[in-house]
């Protein structure tokens, strides 16, 4: 069986500009994230990984070499087909504007039909992740991998193999420099871990009150 690790990358401030970053460049790890990061590391530091991948952007990259810096033996492997979503025309653009849009119900209610303007849908996203994960599998037989994504994209891949219908792939929480565990052998694949961050350094009360009014407005934004 392979055991693949998949590990969102860690927060960055692009989230405080009110736009989708898609596959914009030099979004990098804020403090916050390069410390989350670093914690990640430590945490995997004795498992026997045989490789390390990672989407191509900077933020997952980096996600990944500090997870590396425990592996002298290994390097960071751009991977672009567990790459960000290719949103189109909507990359950069403000999620005010954005809500304001039809397509923007699809994406909420009935992500399996919706198709980004000049862009992707996420059926092809997942379809290019899955089989990048199953190509994986073969090369790495009876191995750990750890692969660095994107929260859309994770949650795209566990719902494939958790047999859910992609329409649901949006209730499953992937949280920034979160651990998500999926084996994949001969047999029927094992979902064993989903979200973990446990390993995740205690956010100041601050920060955590101002985290939780942030996801409740972005939740409640969808439905206005």
């Amino acid at each position: 069986m392979t055991v693949f690790l998949l590990i969102r990358h860690a927060t960055n401030d692009w989230v405080k500009t009110g736009r989708l970053a898609g596959w914009t460049p030099n979004v990098h790890l804020n403090e916050a994230g390069r410390t989350q990061s670093a914690a990640l590391g430590k945490r995997l530091a004795s498992a026997p990984l045989a490789a390390i991948y990672a989407s191509p952007l900077e933020r997952t990259m980096e996600t990944a070499e500090a997870i590396a810096i425990h592996h002298p033996r290994l390097s960071v492997q751009p991977l672009e087909a567990v790459g960000e979503i290719d949103f189109g025309e909507w990359q950069g653009a403000r999620l005010s504007k954005l809500r304001r849009q039809k397509l923007w119900q699809t994406v909420q209610l009935y992500p399996s039909r919706a198709q980004f303007p000049r862009g992707e849908t996420f059926r092809e996203a997942q379809a290019r992740a899955v089989n990048a994960l199953e190509a994986l599998a073969a090369q790495h037989k009876n191995q750990q991998v750890a692969v660095v994504s994107h929260s859309d994209i994770i949650r795209l891949i566990v719902a494939h193999y958790l047999g859910a219908h992609l329409d649901f792939f949006q209730r499953i929480a992937i949280a920034p420099a979160s651990l998500t565990i999926i084996g994949l052998g001969t047999d029927r694949p094992f979902v064993t871990c989903v979200n973990d961050t446990s390993h995740a350094p205690p956010a100041l009360p601050e920060a955590r009150k101002a985290g939780l009014w942030q996801r409740a407005r972005a939740i409640l934004s969808s439905y206005c």
